[in-house]
C-alpha cells in the first residue's frame, strides 16, 4: 500500500506566554503532533524574554527558533498572531495559512502603529483557520476570495469536567466571579467590579487575574491568581455566576469553562457570545455601559434563587453538548489538509486588499500629520507670545509657587463661572 508522509507543519508564535490564544494553540499543535499524518513544531520568531510557561501540553512538542525552522522545508506555515504572519514568507511552505482567534486590530486603540499592522496582516495571500463563527462571516466579507474553516475550541474535559448536577443551593451571598487583566482595556474588569460594587444585594465579589499588582486597591472581597487550570476549574465550581463585560474577544472561553463546573454567566453583548451563551437560557446577557442594568441582572439572581439554578442546569447542559480538545483535534486536521490539497490563496486578491488598506491608512496618516502641524503652529505661536516683553514677567509673577498655591485656584474658578464651564 502506498505511504503518505505527514504533513510538516510550522506553527509560529511570539512566546510562550500565559494565555488563553496561546493555550488553544498548544492545544491543536499537541493534538495534531500526536497523529500519524502529522509533525509538529512550535517556532519561536523571537527569542524568549522570559521562562517558558510550564503548560504541560508543551510536554513533547518541538520547539524550534526562527533561524532553525528557515533551513527546513514545511507544508503548511501557519502563524497564530498577527506579528508572526509577517514572518511567514521567510520560511520555505508549500502553502502559507493564518490562524485567526479575534480581529486583532481591536486589542489597539486608535492611533497606535500596532493597530494598522494587526489589520494588514489579514490581508496576505494566506488560507484562513478560525475558531468562531462571527470571525469566519468577517473574514469572508474582508476576503471573499481566500480560503476560511471553521474549527470551534474545545474544552479540556478532564480538566473542566461537568458536573453530574447542579450543587443544591446552600443560601448566603450570591457569590460572583470575575476574570481579567485589569490593565488591559477589553477585558472590561473596571466595568464588572463598578457593577458588582452598585448591587443592592447581598453579594462576595472575587477577582481572578494574572496580574495581582495592577488589581491591588479594586472593590473586591478578594483577588486569587495566577491559576493553573485545575485550580481555576476549582474556583470556578465555588462560583454562582461569572460576570465578564469584555468588548473585545474571539471565541469567549471564560463562561464556556464556568458552565462546566455548574456557574451561569452576565456578559456583554461581545462578539463570541453568542456561540453559546443564551439570554435567560443559561446566562444574561446586558447592554454595554450600563453599571446599573447589570447591578440589577447580578441582584435578580440574588434574590430569584429558582431563576439562579435554571440558568445554572441550562449551563451545565450547554457544557455537556460542547465538544472536547480529542473531539475537535480531527476537524483542526481536516482543515490543514484542506489547505495543503486545495489551491493556495490568490495573490492577485491579496493585493487589490493590501492596497486599498493601504491606501486609506496613508490619507488617514495624511490628515494625522496635517492635524499635527496645526497643532505644533498653535505651539510656536504661543510660545512666540510668552516671550513677548509685556507678557514674559507676568508669567514668571504667576508661575511661583505662593500665587499657584493660593491665587491661581481662585482666578481659574471665577473664569469658569464667566464662561459657565
Amino acid at each position: 500500500m502506498p505511504t503518505t508522509d505527514p504533513l510538516r507543519v510550522a506553527f509560529l508564535v511570539n512566546d510562550l506566554s500565559l494565555s488563553g490564544g496561546m493555550s488553544v494553540i498548544v492545544e491543536h499543535a499537541r493534538h495534531l503532533d500526536a497523529r500519524e499524518d502529522f509533525t509538529v513544531s512550535l517556532v519561536l520568531v523571537r527569542e524568549l524574554q522570559e521562562e517558558a510557561w510550564r503548560f504541560e501540553a508543551l510536554a513533547g512538542l518541538e520547539i524550534l527558533g526562527f533561524e532553525d525552522a528557515r533551513a527546513r522545508d514545511w507544508d503548511i506555515a501557519l502563524s497564530g498572531w498577527w506579528e508572526t504572519a509577517y514572518r511567514l514568507f521567510e520560511l520555505r511552505a508549500a502553502r502559507y495559512a493564518s490562524f485567526v482567534q479575534s480581529l486583532e486590530d481591536r486589542f489597539y486603540v486608535d492611533g497606535k502603529p500596532e493597530r494598522l499592522g494587526a489589520s494588514l496582516a489579514l490581508d496576505l495571500p494566506v488560507s484562513f483557520v478560525t475558531e468562531a463563527s462571527w470571525i469566519k462571516q468577517t473574514l469572508a466579507e474582508l476576503r471573499p476570495g481566500a480560503p476560511c474553516h471553521l474549527v470551534r475550541n474545545g474544552i479540556d474535559k478532564d480538566v473542566f469536567a461537568p458536573l453530574p448536577a447542579v450543587p443544591p443551593d446552600t443560601g448566603g451571598p450570591l457569590r460572583v466571579l470575575i476574570e481579567g487583566d485589569p490593565r488591559v482595556f477589553f477585558k472590561g474588569v473596571a466595568p464588572a467590579v463598578a457593577a458588582a460594587t452598585a448591587m443592592t444585594a447581598e453579594h462576595v465579589t472575587t477577582l481572578v487575574t494574572a496580574n495581582r499588582r495592577d488589581a491591588e486597591g479594586l472593590a473586591v472581597d478578594r483577588i486569587i491568581g495566577p491559576l493553573p487550570q485545575r485550580e481555576l476549574a476549582a474556583l470556578y465550581a465555588e462560583t454562582d455566576v461569572l460576570l465578564k463585560l469584555s468588548t473585545v474577544e474571539g471565541m469567549f472561553g471564560p463562561p464556556l469553562e464556568a458552565f462546566h463546573k455548574g456557574a451561569t454567566c452576565v456578559v456583554s453583548e461581545v462578539t463570541g457570545h453568542d456561540e453559546y451563551v443564551r439570554h435567560m437560557e443559561n446566562g444574561l446577557v446586558v447592554d454595554w455601559d450600563d453599571t446599573r442594568g447589570t447591578a440589577r441582572a447580578l441582584d435578580l439572581l440574588a434574590r430569584d434563587r429558582d431563576l439562579l439554578r435554571r440558568l445554572r442546569e441550562g449551563a451545565l447542559q450547554t457544557a455537556r453538548d460542547w465538544p472536547s480538545w480529542d473531539d475537535q483535534g480531527p476537524r483542526f486536521a481536516e482543515a490543514l489538509h484542506a489547505i495543503a490539497t486545495e489551491p493556495p490563496a490568490d495573490p492577485y486578491d491579496a493585493a487589490r486588499a493590501l492596497s486599498s488598506d493601504l491606501l486609506a491608512a496613508q490619507t488617514l496618516y495624511a490628515i494625522q500629520l496635517a492635524e499635527r502641524e496645526e497643532l505644533m503652529n498653535k505651539l510656536a505661536r504661543w510660545d512666540r507670545i510668552k516671550r513677548l516683553p509685556v507678557i514674559a514677567p507676568v508669567l514668571r509673577q504667576w508661575n511661583r509657587p505662593r500665587v499657584q498655591r493660593h491665587i491661581a485656584p481662585k482666578v481659574m474658578r471665577r473664569l469658569k463661572r464667566a464662561s459657565g464651564a
